[in-house]
């Protein structure tokens, strides 16, 4: 697949539609971060189509990006996690919050302190941020988004989980420089199977 501007904003559009049924189908308000997940991601498909349009730099349209991608999903996908699960299934979940709160700590103060640069890199766009220890930031981060999900005791979030970590490690073997800019349009795309999450019949016990 040749990624453009085009491409991001055909996935922007059709996965925000499909974040926007999926709040309006949501039956518990602490569902609502997880059910949400497509309406942001699509969100960030478009504002990357906005990108391609600038032709890459370190204008607004970069900086939104950076900020939703590096520390707004890291928060964003554990803590909704959390939210969500059964009481439960909830101790084991503290960790990937924990981590991700910590990550996205980092994150921010890097974009805060110096500029995110996008570049096109034919049919890609390679992101860079410089941030300290990256290894340990990226482990946290990964930890934080698929930890979450992988560790969810709703086997639909789990399924997802398992989805975007083939992904992440597809991009990472072949597109390595562009990691951040596939895996992230690979995961709107994959977050179409939080429908099907916001369609489950909730436990009898859950409902009130």
């Amino acid at each position: 697949m040749c990624w453009n501007a085009t491409a991001d904003l055909t996935a922007g559009v059709v996965v925000t539609a499909v974040g926007a049924v999926c709040v309006a189908r949501v039956r518990r308000a602490r569902d609502l971060p997880v059910a949400a997940l497509p309406l942001l991601l699509g969100a960030h498909q478009l504002v990357e189509a906005a990108v391609w349009g600038a032709g890459g730099g370190c204008g607004p349209a970069t900086t939104a990006w950076a900020v939703i991608a590096l520390p707004v999903l890291p928060v964003w996908v554990p803590l909704g996690v959390l939210l969500a699960a059964a009481a439960a299934d909830r101790p084991r979940l503290w960790a990937p919050a924990a981590a991700g709160l910590a990550t996205a700590a980092v994150l921010a103060y890097c974009l805060a302190t110096r500029p995110a640069v996008a570049e096109i890199r034919g049919h890609t766009v390679g992101y860079g941020v410089k941030v300290p220890w990256m290894p340990l930031v990226l482990a946290g981060y990964l930890f934080a988004t698929l930890g979450a999900l992988l560790l969810a005791g709703d086997r639909r979030l789990r399924l997802l989980g398992a989805v975007l970590a083939v992904g992440a490690l597809a991009c990472s073997a072949l597109w390595r420089l562009e990691f951040a800019s596939t895996w992230c349009a690979f995961a709107a795309v994959a977050s179409l199977l939080v429908l099907a999450w916001v369609r489950r019949s909730p436990p009898a016990a859950s409902v009130t």
